[in-house]
């Protein structure tokens, strides 16, 4: 009976501890890693490792900050605050504090209102686009690099992924940049 307490106390303190302990470090969710945990750098070392850039590739510090901030979010559609945010909203906001450009309200809207580019000639602060269920520019994300976007999930909320992930490569539509 002693023993079984002992186990019990033991083991709640290795509860607590981990508990504590996970709460020092950064988690940046991506669908590729699931969730990379980054608990020292700065915010450009941490982005850089993964985007797998190199550091001085990012220079735009206000956007990976902005980012930070915003991951892990969950999806709401309709949203655009930290309760809950959608894809066009979530690009609205990122777009207006980062760029000083105004988008319109749905992907769709934005789609019709770029500047198309090939992928390959994508750059920081592009917008991508997605037909998810039959629905033409259903989605939307912002590119980063090295075919990374970030962008507001349905089923995990604001998280950064891979353009080149099967799954979204498949129903990857159209990217452009803002138009000024």
């Amino acid at each position: 009976m002693l023993r079984s307490r002992s186990v019990l106390f033991c083991l709640g303190l290795m509860i607590l501890s981990c508990f504590y302990t996970s709460c020092k470090s950064k988690k940046i969710i991506t669908d590729a890693s699931k969730a990379k945990v980054i608990s020292s750098g700065s915010i450009k070392e941490r982005y850089a490792s993964i985007m797998n850039v190199k550091e001085k590739d990012l220079d735009n510090e206000k956007l990976y900050r902005f980012i930070d901030n915003w991951l892990g979010v969950p999806y709401r559609n309709g949203g655009m605050d930290k309760r809950g945010v959608d894809c066009s909203g979530f690009t609205i906001l990122l777009a207006k504090e980062i760029y000083n450009k105004p988008l319109p309200r749905t992907a769709r809207s934005m789609a019709d209102d770029v500047k198309r580019k090939f992928e390959k000639d994508l750059k920081e602060g592009d917008l991508v686009f997605f037909d998810f269920e039959g629905q033409k520019f259903s989605h939307v994300g912002i590119y980063l690099h090295n075919n990374k976007f970030v962008h507001a999930s349905t089923s995990k909320g604001v998280i950064i992924s891979d353009l080149k992930d099967p799954w979204y490569y498949k129903y990857f539509s159209r990217a452009g940049s803002v138009k000024p």
